[in-house]
Parts: structure tokens; sequence; C-alpha cells
């Protein structure tokens, strides 16, 4: 199984995406991440869902997490107002890794040692195109979970003690 084989399309922003937009998409689809991409289409960055979630918190309440029990719930379920009038790309952290990528001819073992190493729940997988890249899909950390079970499930796959 190549990571070409395992990619799937995957729910993907800009940096210019507006915030909430990107809240929304996360919440509706539960997604733990999304993949960022450039001004021109490159894979640049992984928004888990954690990050999202940080950027509603004030600061205050991230130094001294005690003043969390202070705030009354009419103020608490405001907390996604933070994210108005913000872009993608004033989300992610001051210093971002790029994404991992994955190249279409990995082998599944290569692709679990690349999130294992990187402890990422997404690896994008693309190719050399011209002057850039294309992106071919994303893998999951469930998705491919889920091809790894499948395959000692499978008749003629290792058998289970």
């Amino acid at each position: 199984m190549h990571a070409r084989d395992l990619a799937v399309e995957y729910e993907s922003v800009s940096v210019d995406t507006d915030a909430l937009e990107a809240a929304r998409l996360m919440a509706e689809h539960r997604l733990q991440g999304l993949l960022v991409l450039d001004a021109h289409g490159e894979p640049k960055a992984i928004l888990p869902a954690s990050q999202m979630v940080k950027v509603l918190v004030p600061e205050y309440v991230i130094e001294d997490p005690a003043l969390a029990s202070v705030v009354d719930e009419r103020h608490a379920d405001r907390l996604c107002q933070a994210l108005a009038g913000r872009r993608v790309g004033d989300c992610l952290p001051t210093t971002i890794a790029p994404p991992p990528l994955a190249d279409p001819d990995d082998t599944a073992l290569e692709v679990a040692a690349l999130m294992a190493r990187v402890r990422s729940p997404l690896v994008a997988v693309s190719e050399k195109a011209g002057d850039g890249t294309r992106l071919l899909g994303v893998i999951t950390a469930a998705h491919l979970l889920h091809e790894l079970l499948g395959a000692i499930d499978t008749p003629g796959g290792p058998a289970r003690a």
C-alpha cells in the first residue's frame, strides 16, 4: 500500500480563509485539524483543532487556569467571537513547522513513521509538478489505522495471536 493509494480528499483552507469559517468547518465535519494552503495552493501548515481552541481562550486564562472558574457562562458562550475578523493565518502559531509531506510512492510504514515522528494527525501527499507541488490528498491517522487494521482482518493477512 502506497501513499498515493491511501490519500483521500480532505478539507483544506488557505491562510486567508476567515477563521470563523474554518472553525465551523472543523466543527461540522468533526475534524482534528485542517490542511492550510499558501497563496499558491501548496501545503503550508497543519492547523490542529486544539490550536483553534487555544485562540478562543483569553491569554490570562491560559496563564492562570483558576481564572476560568470565575468567567460566567454568558461570557464563556461568546468565546468564538475571538475569531471574528481573523484569518486562518492569524491563528497559526508564530513558529510553524511545515506540514508533513509524503511522497506518492511512500509505503504505509513510511507514512506511519512520519506521523509518529512529527506527531501529526495528518500527512499531505504531494508530488513535484513544474515549479511547485501538486497536492494529491491527505492521509489521516484514523484512515491509516483503518487501512492497516483491514490488512490483518482480510484472508491471507497476518494471523492473530
